[in-house]
């Protein structure tokens, strides 16, 4: 720490852990446990399995030989009539596996039976504001509780044992549009989030909280010259304006509503101390209207965990007209290069391009388009901003009236790749990226800023690139920007991906099914119907010996709500909520060991 008057603060946070974590049971989660979760496979507690988000497990005794006999072992239904948009990862820990469901539900499972233990349904009020579906994208263990975001853009922290409140706490105003749909992500002590909402003209902010009380700690608008904030025994100090000042990269007092959005939420690389989070869209859509990059949009960042101090940016989409984002998640992974070990992140942006940047400092690497089409920029220049194709970005109202030239650009707006996180096999060293061929038409509009409502100044619709399919799965080389193999599917890929030891990459499709391929040849190795479409991400875990696989499958999302032609795909297609579990059969599973 830098900042004089601060210690003291952060030091007493530090203790209150320590006496609250003291006073937990054996069960508790501790800053151990989630540092080492990725190396430890008999249990899953974070997002990501694993603060860099690797999504990669180390367990091989299931394998692309006895994949073919993997067999459900237990469902879990999550009832009721809110059966839709099941996009969380479970995490599992002691036997215990707990989850999300949209609607801002929170379930606890017996892992080996597939029993409900409790069920926490959160009060919404009529008036949440979701952009893109009732989704949420999973839990935060810490000590003995569960924390998770909801659609009224509150915290809350249960009991793990009962699902009892412990905490709850609002962390913005889902009437001017805020929301959370992000797991949450504790690093050593803190609880960090991000929030949606950049739709409606919100100023994003990543912030940190004491996971034992909900008490704010920092905050750190991602939006060009608002103020942020340390807190010191209740009251808010300075932290520095982001980006120095106000209107650098924004006309006039646009940067007020700038939008900017982590809705993703975000990672954490342990080797150089950095929070690594995307932001969302700049609002509005309408470019013309907001000259200049419009830090920090459609950026990556790099923070300083304890204060929330950006370290350093990367954006991908300056001036952003297309709704690109940049939210993806950027994955921490090292590789050699002329014997030297570069400490890497990866990012396959919705804009069409994958970039490589050095994490230690935001440099930019490479960058390639993991597409097929690309059509609003010409290429990446040195420093990897991008060359725009002044033909193909929406035009002025102002200069054709009350609507401003229509133009065609690829990919659409739902991206090259959305949310759905991507895995990173330490094995053949190659990245497994759940991606969509589609353009889009685009058109800007007039509009002005109205709490609560839609802030777009944009109009669209979506068709597909291909009549035979939308999604690929690619699997990508980082190195050389090689794509290695590819598999098509008829409808959008919008669920996340997992790779193991096993020389095994899962992930699922809108059709329904869990699928599982050659990690190195991608052959497609395994396929189980799980009667809705799958748009979580898949986790493996070990258990009693046994190596499991579970996977939420619930049809939703953005793609049937903003789907434009895409979405006659889809239409048929059924909605649900449960999730499956699998293994080997045992006989199976003992030759595997042998």
């Amino acid at each position: 720490m830098n900042h004089s008057g601060l210690t003291h603060s952060f030091a007493r946070t530090a203790l209150s852990l320590a006496l609250v974590l003291s006073g937990m049971s054996a069960w508790a989660v501790t800053d151990d446990e989630i540092l080492k979760d990725a190396q430890t496979p008999d249990q899953i507690v974070t997002n990501g399995m694993g603060l860099q988000g690797q999504r990669y497990s180390t367990l091989d005794a299931l394998n692309a030989n006895n994949v073919k006999e993997l067999r459900p072992v237990w469902g879990f239904s999550f009832g009721g009539e809110k059966q839709r948009g099941q996009q969380a990862q479970p995490l599992v820990k002691d036997g215990v596996m707990f989850l999300t469901a949209s609607y801002s539900r929170v379930f606890a499972v017996d892992a080996r039976t597939g029993k409900e233990l409790w069920q926490y349904d959160a009060r919404l009020p009529d008036g949440i504001m979701p952009c893109c579906d009732v989704i949420n994208r999973g839990v935060a263990l810490y000590g003995d509780l569960v924390i998770f975001g909801t659609l009224d853009a509150k915290l809350v922290a249960l009991n793990k044992d009962t699902g009892k409140v412990v905490w709850k706490k609002t962390v913005a105003d889902y009437k001017a549009g805020y929301s959370i749909t992000a797991a949450p992500l504790v690093v050593n002590g803190k609880l960090i989030t991000g929030v949606s909402g950049g739709e409606f003209g919100v100023v994003g902010k990543i912030e940190a909280y004491n996971p034992s009380n909900g008490e704010l700690l920092w905050t750190r608008p991602t939006v060009e010259g608002h103020m942020g904030y340390v807190y010191k025994d209740g009251k808010k100090v300075e932290h520095g304006v982001t980006g120095g000042e106000a209107g650098k990269s924004w006309p006039g007092d646009l940067w007020k509503t700038g939008g900017a959005a982590p809705w993703l939420g975000g990672y954490y690389d342990p080797e150089t101390n950095q929070l690594l989070f995307g932001t969302g869209n700049p609002a509005p859509w309408n470019s013309h209207l907001r000259p200049g990059d419009n830090l920090y949009s459609s950026s990556r960042l790099a923070l300083n965990p304890d204060d929330g101090t950006i370290k350093w940016h990367f954006q991908t989409t300056p001036h952003d007209g297309w709704d690109y984002d940049g939210v993806n998640e950027l994955v921490s992974f090292n590789y050699q290069d002329g014997g030297k070990t570069v400490k890497a992140a990866a990012t396959a942006d919705r804009n069409g391009f994958f970039y490589v940047l050095d994490r230690t400092n935001g440099k930019f690497i490479r960058g390639f388009p993991f597409v097929d089409k690309i059509t609003w920029a010409k290429g990446l220049d040195k420093n990897g901003r991008p060359i725009y194709d002044d033909a193909n970005r929406p035009g002025s109202p102002n200069d054709a009236g009350a609507q401003g030239k229509t133009v065609t650009v690829a990919p659409s707006f739902l991206g090259g790749k959305n949310w759905m996180p991507m895995a990173y096999s330490q094995d053949t060293g190659l990245f497994y990226v759940p991606s969509n061929e589609w353009s889009m038409d685009i058109w800007n509009e007039g509009t002005a800023y109205k709490k609560g409502a839609a802030y777009l100044g944009a109009g669209f619709t979506i068709h597909p690139l291909n009549e035979d399919y939308i999604g690929v799965l690619r699997a990508i080389d980082p190195k050389t920007g090689k794509e290695v193999w590819r598999y098509k599917n008829y409808a959008p890929l919008w669920g996340g991906v997992l790779a193991t030891k096993g020389n095994l990459v899962f992930t699922g499709n809108p059709e329904g099914y869990l699928m599982a391929f050659d990690a190195k040849t991608g052959k497609k190795l395994y396929e189980f119907n799980t009667g809705s479409g799958v748009i979580g991400s898949p986790i493996t875990w070990e258990m009693d010996g046994e190596q499991y696989v579970s996977v939420l499958s619930g049809w939703g999302g953005a793609v049937p709500l903003w789907g434009g032609e895409v979405a006659k795909r889809i239409k048929d297609f059924n909605q649900g909520g449960m999730v499956w579990t699998f293994k080997l059969p045992k006989e199976v599973a003992a030759v595997a060991k042998r």
